[in-house]
């Protein structure tokens, strides 16, 4: 297993569509795709092009959400008496540039998504007691990558009171919307790979 967030991770991922991500590649607007699919190809054309990754965003909410997924995961593990184990990057098998890294494997067919979200935001579950859409796509791609059956979503905030420090919510597979997902970033990468081409065709760059 490759362990998140280092460099072989990172290039592991790098020029592939991430279940992270899926949600941006799928958005639409009322005349189509959404600017979000056309920023995300871009970029991993240009990861291709370079074999230099993109480098991210981070920000001090980013920074607290890695730090607290720890203790986010012994609490889910306490709850549930379930023994979480970690995991790298995982590729889809039938569409090579395409992968996931779930925040752990439950059982021998769950997965674990964990969020440490701002107090807002963790209020915003705790009050609607639901996963936020963009959330439960990254979850379906995760599950389509790993073959699993469930993906449990974690929402994590220690600087509440107790019991509304910790909101479990259980996604189970949903075959129709797995295959209609699996089709878009076929198809998304079908495109990315004909302008891969055009671009080292036109500028005489080798693969």
């Amino acid at each position: 297993m490759i362990e998140q967030r280092t460099e072989a991770w990172h290039q592991a991922r790098m020029g592939k569509v991430t279940a992270s991500r899926v949600a941006d590649l799928m958005a639409k607007t009322k005349s189509g795709p959404s600017s979000s699919r056309a920023n995300y190809m871009a970029t991993l054309i240009v990861e291709r092009l370079t074999g230099v990754r993109e480098e991210g965003f981070t920000n001090a909410a980013m920074i607290w959400g890695v730090d607290t997924e720890p203790q986010a995961r012994a609490a889910y593990e306490f709850l549930t008496d379930a023994t979480v184990i970690e995991e790298g990057f995982v590729l889809h098998q039938a569409i090579p540039d395409f992968g996931a890294s779930p925040d752990g494997l439950v059982g021998d067919v769950g997965l674990l998504e964990i969020k440490c979200p701002q107090t807002a935001a963790h209020l915003d579950v705790l009050l609607s007691g639901e996963v936020p859409g963009k959330y439960v796509t990254q979850m379906q791609a995760q599950m389509a990558c790993t073959g699993r059956a469930w993906c449990d979503f974690v929402s994590f905030d220690p600087r509440m009171p107790g019991e509304m420090q910790l909101f479990v919510k259980r996604v189970h597979r949903d075959e129709v919307f797995i295959a209609a997902m699996e089709g878009e970033i076929a198809a998304f990468l079908a495109e990315l790979a004909q302008k891969l081409d055009a671009l080292r065709d036109r500028y005489q760059v080798a693969a």
